[in-house]
């Protein structure tokens, strides 16, 4: 049945136009994304590529929800852990490298929960000078000397609309880029952007109901705890890094960062990790409801939580598979 299914993908890529296939597998965070790429890419023949932002860094394996090391060893992944955490990802970079693995890949399966990289790999993004480096370390100083809100009322107004006053990387991020450029972050992402050409797209979108998704945030933090992600956030921590680093803030390590400290216990950090991350999935939710990223002919809503890929029948995985084949 597997050889079948990826017979026809690569036979059927080529549609008029010279286009090619790219399937798009987006949702928020234990949704059971991974999962379901990771079957369907052995079903296909597929390469998965990470549109997670935390999941770009090297360093935190477990407290990120990165695939196993015997997820990736079943079939190609392409961008996890890839970069250092002291070098901050963007979503310039992130285009640009899933790009160059879309066009080595049979069937890209794109798959993560990051809507600004799935909008700037579809819609393009505007081409931002890189940030002065003495304009960085300013926006990193005073996020940590005045903090983020107050950061948050330095910025151009119609930057400032758009971000929220606790959000303390794109904050951050903006300041550098009026203060490299003297144009707010608004200004340049106004500016006209190349499309993604040349690619038939197809998106399937998870989106499970809010308790579902409770209960499986509650269940993987307690399973990353038993697998070791207390002493993996020790241990990067440890490395005395900028507070203001994108990786920093991956849920879960600000709050066993505390109960490290001694200021609150192992019971207040795992109730406080799951109360931000489900806060996170929320966001995420509205996100990819309200972004028409492909047609509607093209999308698939799955309104329900994906189980583990060895869950994953053949039989149910054939709806997809005629999804992902349908012409137009």
């Amino acid at each position: 049945m597997g050889a079948t299914g990826r017979t026809e993908i690569e036979t059927g890529q080529r549609i008029a136009g010279g286009e090619r296939t790219a399937l798009l597998l987006a949702g928020p965070t234990a949704s059971g994304k991974s999962a379901l790429a990771l079957a369907l890419a052995r079903r296909l023949g597929g390469t998965i590529i990470n549109a997670d932002a935390m999941q770009c860094y090297r360093e935190l394996r477990i407290i990120t929800a990165r695939p196993s090391p015997a997820d990736e060893a079943a079939a190609p992944h392409r961008l996890y852990g890839v970069r250092e955490a002291a070098e901050p990802a963007n979503a310039a970079w992130w285009r640009g490298a899933a790009l160059a693995e879309m066009e080595r890949a049979a069937l890209p399966i794109l798959c993560g929960g990051t809507g600004m990289y799935f909008s700037a790999l579809v819609n393009g993004i505007a081409d931002i000078p890189e940030p002065d480096p003495a304009a960085r370390e300013e926006a990193r100083r005073l996020i940590d000397e005045i903090g983020p809100a107050a950061l948050h009322v330095k910025l151009d107004p119609e930057t400032a609309a758009k971000l929220r006053p606790g959000d303390s990387q794109r904050i951050a991020r903006a300041y550098e880029v009026l203060r490299s450029t003297g144009k707010g972050l608004a200004w340049w992402q106004a500016r006209p952007t190349a499309a993604l050409t040349g690619w038939r797209l197809r998106m399937i979108l998870l989106d499970p109901p809010r308790d579902a998704l409770r209960a499986a945030i509650e269940t993987r933090f307690a399973a990353m705890l038993a697998e070791g992600a207390l002493e993996e956030v020790r241990g990067f921590l440890a490395l005395g890094l900028d507070t203001a680093l994108p990786l920093m803030r991956a849920h879960g390590v600000p709050e066993l960062g505390a109960y490290l400290r001694g200021e609150i216990s192992l019971d207040e950090a795992k109730a406080r990790a799951v109360l931000v991350t489900h806060q996170y999935t929320k966001r995420q939710g509205t996100w990819f409801r309200h972004q028409k990223l492909v047609g509607s002919s093209a999308m698939q809503i799955i309104h329900s939580r994906i189980g583990h890929s060895a869950q994953l029948s053949e039989s149910f995985l054939d709806g997809f598979v005629n999804f992902i084949n349908t012409p137009g």
